[in-house]
């Protein structure tokens, strides 16, 4: 575990070092700046109330994904099940069948 730790402090301590050394105009470029948004994209990111009643409500969304999970799990338990019985009784009639000859 010791190990572990070791290794991803000496990784950050070389990540940091080489991001000090590089201060080239490379490097300045891929900063990103916080710019505020214009007022085109506040009118995009604003609520529109025609919209509403098309908006789903979390609790009901949680609630209907829960029962699609468990039903798909009974689905895939049923399926699981099926191909079991049918190897049993697959293998009890090999059995049978080499018994009687």
């Amino acid at each position: 575990m010791a190990f572990i730790l070791n290794k991803t402090v000496v990784a950050s301590q070389l990540r940091s070092h080489f991001q000090g050394a590089r201060n080239d105009a490379l490097s300045l470029s891929r900063r990103q700046f916080h710019v505020e948004p214009g007022k085109r994209e506040l009118a995009l990111l604003a609520e529109d109330p025609s919209l509403k009643r098309f908006k789903s409500h979390k609790p009901n969304v949680r609630r209907l994904m829960r029962v699609g999970d468990v039903l798909t799990i009974v689905v895939v338990a049923g399926c699981c099940y099926e191909i079991y019985t049918r190897a049993v009784m697959r293998e009890e009639a090999r059995k049978q069948a080499n018994a009687e000859n």
